[in-house]
């Protein structure tokens, strides 16, 4: 009992945390598991989806209901997304915890990078019609769908910045679409990575509870503070992360 109110504890930190920074917690979940639980990086990110998955339903059912999703935008990201994800998560799960680990840190470095250059640009240009559609969608969606189930993180992350910078959609364009894209490159991800072993389902279930009943704190927090305040928390909370991991390489 003890270890389910720590686990559901924990669940609502990564929720709320990942709720100010609009990742769905996971992102943030996989370092914390791998660095405080020593769980190796399969099976953090495995346990990690368990938290991510009911997030993004919630958060697509409710961005659906203020902003509809454009279908003939998110079907190629969909589908593509899918299928890659499924290929991503077959490459990981038959790579060694420390190839796994190193390939993460680089992901979080790179990540962090890119955002802190954001940071100092200036705001992409919106265009009232998307500048690539098909089949350039499609080729965000392999990529996103790829790093999603490598990394288990989604492919939202990497999807939302591409949409905007490149496709010149608008925050709230891209927010939704890439929601759309985690959805079922999460759930295909959890599954392939469930039936190699690789999700510790004590731990991710009360975690997942936790992170539903939090992650709203987090959006309320974020809407209080600047953007540019909040990318810069991110990097720095992304190379932290990073750093740690190295160390336990």
């Amino acid at each position: 009992m003890i270890e389910l109110i720590e686990y559901g504890v924990l669940g609502v930190l990564m929720g709320a945390v990942g709720g100010l920074f609009g990742i769905g917690g996971g992102l943030i979940a996989i370092p914390v598991l791998g660095i405080l639980f020593g769980l190796d990086q399969q099976l953090a990110q495995g346990t990690a989806l368990v938290m991510v998955v009911p997030n993004v339903v919630l958060a697509l059912h409710r961005y659906n209901q203020r902003n509809r999703i454009e279908l003939r935008h998110a079907l190629p990201l969909v589908l593509m997304s899918f299928c890659f994800a499924w290929l991503g998560a077959l490459w990981a799960v038959g790579l060694d915890a420390r190839s796994m680990r190193l390939g993460f840190v680089g992901f979080l470095l790179a990540l962090s990078l890119y955002n802190l250059v954001r940071v100092f640009m200036a705001p992409a240009a919106v265009y009232p019609r998307m500048r690539y559609p098909w089949p350039w969608l499609g080729v965000l969606g392999a990529a996103s769908g790829t790093m999603g189930g490598l990394f288990g993180v989604g492919g939202a992350v990497v999807a939302t910045p591409f949409l905007t910078s490149v496709f010149g959609t608008s925050q709230v364009v891209a927010q939704g679409l890439s929601l759309a894209l985690a959805l079922p490159s999460t759930s295909v991800t959890l599954i392939t990575y469930a039936l190699h072993h690789e999700v510790d389902w004590a731990m991710g279930v009360p975690m997942a509870v936790g992170g539903l009943l939090s992650i709203s704190w987090g959006v309320k927090v974020a809407h209080a503070l600047s953007e540019k305040l909040l990318r810069i928390l991110f990097c720095g909370f992304l190379m932290l992360c990073a750093a740690l991991l190295t160390l336990k390489v």
